[in-house]
């Protein structure tokens, strides 16, 4: 008896990711269409930008959920995409213009590629590859298994050095918050890799640790002289900002006062859908980075906690796909998924609420920018095409259990 897959979709995460999509739809012209026609442009410009990106991310999801996984699991492939996304990574930096102080675009034709933006889910297939054919020896080494032993790798194909490597050039575009996901997420599929819980305890207090002392160190050194390093020079002035926003209103600390002030006018239920008044050239970076304040604006605290309480209900279900999952690998790719979302949710909202330094992070489906939603619509399809496969193996097991106890 063959099972079709397509009676095996999940709706519990199909259903609110197409409602978060179709709500970025709305919001993106929302917060793009005043300024746009403002500087005479069209006021569907980056919604129809946006729009294409969303067919783009539906056909991809169609696809890649009748595709088999067994072509996520060849190490022939997974290198060639590394290979390649390593190209992209340097001709970003040192080929491409800088956009707001940082490299990491390429432009293509009318569109524009952010390398930085598809590493997230290489990340999590790389790191669920290598660390799934080690699961024998994680349950009798621990960590150990992981590092061969050595604390110090000793071959370029070590996953540490690749991971270090790719995050490295990330970090030195500057982009530090898409290099602090994936720092975060590697951190994820370490403790999902199956070694025992004192190492992510151990990992985690030591990031901890260390964010502090660097907060601390710039604070006492002072931001004035940190900006003297050329290629954090951009990155400094979001710390300035961050210890306060409102000692310097006209340079560093504008979009987080502003962001403050368009939280404030929301109020419990907001001024209603197009009538935020710091999209209007107040709030630079409206529709990207701070497109929530935008939203807690418009809508509300009532409707933006409604939204946010969608988009964890997401994350939650695609974390539970994980903690079902049988097979080591597709745990793996679904907890880091979903680890991957939660780690640019918290980051985001920290940043627009002053609780972290901004670093330019895009809310998930919200937020402009088709490279962001095509790689979360890809990540969807995976989580898709992975519970689908565990739920028709556990019914072909089930039945294959029922006819063997009627044949006895």
């Amino acid at each position: 008896m063959k099972i079709d897959k397509k009676h095996l979709l999940n709706y519990s995460i199909l259903i609110p990711y197409m409602i978060l999509s179709v709500l970025g739809l709305i919001v993106v012209y929302s917060t793009t269409s005043p300024t746009s026609i403002q500087a005479g442009g069209n006021g569907f410009g980056m919604v129809l930008n946006q729009g294409i990106f969303w067919i783009a991310s539906l056909c991809a999801i169609a696809l890649l959920y009748r595709m088999r996984l067994d072509f996520l699991k060849k190490g022939s492939f997974i290198t060639l995409i590394i290979f390649i996304e390593i190209i992209l990574l340097l001709l970003s930096r040192f080929v491409s213009g800088t956009i707001n102080g940082a490299h990491g675009w390429l432009r293509i034709g009318a569109f524009s590629v952010q390398p930085a933006e598809y590493l997230k889910i290489i990340l999590v297939w790389f790191l669920a590859y290598r660390f799934s054919r080690k699961q024998e020896e994680i349950g009798i080494y621990d960590y150990q298994a992981l590092t061969l032993n050595r604390w110090i790798p000793r071959a370029f194909n070590d996953w540490r050095v690749i991971v270090a490597l790719l995050i490295g050039i990330v970090a030195i575009m500057p982009d530090l918050g898409n290099a602090t996901i994936l720092m975060l997420t590697v951190v994820i599929m370490i403790a999902v890799s199956g070694i025992g819980y004192r190492w992510f305890s151990t990992m985690l207090g030591s990031i901890v640790g260390v964010s502090t002392i660097i907060l601390a160190s710039i604070w006492l050194i002072g931001v004035e002289r940190v900006a003297k390093i050329p290629v954090f020079g951009y990155v400094a002035k979001r710390f300035s900002a961050f210890f306060n926003p409102f000692k310097d209103l006209s340079g560093s600390g504008h979009q987080l006062a502003n962001s403050y002030y368009a939280m404030s006018n929301g109020g419990w239920f907001g001024l209603g859908l197009g009538n935020s008044i710091e999209k209007r050239g107040y709030l630079p970076e409206a529709h990207t980075d701070f497109v929530f304040s935008i939203v807690i604006e418009e809508f509300g605290f009532f409707g933006a906690s409604l939204i946010l309480a969608l988009l964890f209900f997401l994350i939650l279900r695609i974390i539970l796909v994980g903690i079902r999952a049988k097979d080591p690998f597709n745990s793996m790719m679904a907890l880091g998924i979903g680890g991957m979302m939660l780690m640019q949710t918290f980051i985001n909202i920290g940043g627009i609420s002053g609780l972290i330094p901004s670093t330019g992070v895009t809310f998930p489906f919200l937020s402009q920018g088709g490279n962001s939603l095509l790689v979360l619509s890809v990540a969807i399809a995976f989580v898709l095409n992975i519970d689908a496969n565990e739920r028709r193996d556990a019914l072909y097991e089930q039945l294959r259990a029922e006819k063997e106890q009627e044949e006895n």
